[in-house]
């Protein structure tokens, strides 16, 4: 894999620029929200290996994030807060999160969970949810997608759309089929919705963009 990526979530500038350079020195990419509303926001646009949260954030507390995203991956999650109390503790980890650390904290202890909580979320996991094909690599758990090695950048509905394609390999499907499938009958969105989203994934997949091919007049196939 590559460089795992970390979201950083904590209202502190200065919390976030401590957490962040530790992980950075140790060859971690790391993003950063101030707030319960920009993490999801961030969470939709990007994919990550592991989600850092503060519980007392504005707009929306670490708790309820934790739920959200829970609701869609099993992305390590560790909480950080300034409270001590053991039912804190309890909650959080009940709602999904992996890991709890109390501020203050040494960062170096804090570095040390991140590494083994990727450790062992990646030691274990099933090869089921790992997909391959043409050079693209697609982690159905994590909602990761990798070419040769590097890192895509998917939003979520590239990422669905992406794996629509690995589970339908050399079917064609029409633009109409696509956005029921992959938006869902009630989705607002168009025929052109589809064009734009392929005409992105190809540029995403740079080298492997080829194997989504256009079949004029009908629609898009995903072959090798």
């Amino acid at each position: 894999m590559s460089r795992y990526k970390v979201l950083i979530a904590d209202d502190e500038e200065q919390m976030l620029m401590l957490v962040g350079s530790y992980l950075e020195k140790e060859g971690f990419e790391t993003v950063t929200a101030v707030d319960g509303e920009e993490v999801l926001a961030r969470w939709e646009q990007e994919s990550f290996d592991l989600v850092i949260l503060d519980i007392m954030m504005p707009k929306m507390d670490g708790f309820t994030v934790c739920q959200k995203i829970r609701e869609v991956s099993k992305v390590p999650i560790i909480m950080l807060t300034a409270k001590s109390e053991e039912l804190d503790r309890i909650h959080g980890l009940k709602i999904g999160a992996d890991d709890y650390i109390v501020k203050p904290f040494s960062p170096k202890e804090l570095v040390a969970r991140v590494e083994a909580l990727l450790r062992r979320s990646n030691d274990f996991k099933p090869r089921q949810n790992l997909l391959e094909q043409g050079g693209v690599a697609i982690d159905l758990e994590g909602h990761t997608a990798e070419v040769q090695g590097k890192r895509l950048n998917l939003t979520r509905k590239e990422f669905s759309l992406l794996e629509f394609f690995f589970n339908h390999k050399g079917q064609v499907f029409s633009r109409e089929q696509l956005l029921d499938h992959v938006w869902g009958l009630e989705s607002t969105g168009t025929l052109r919705t589809v064009d734009t989203h392929i005409k992105t994934l190809r540029i995403k997949l740079g080298p492997a963009g080829h194997l989504i091919k256009t079949v004029w007049g009908v629609g898009y196939k995903f072959e090798d």
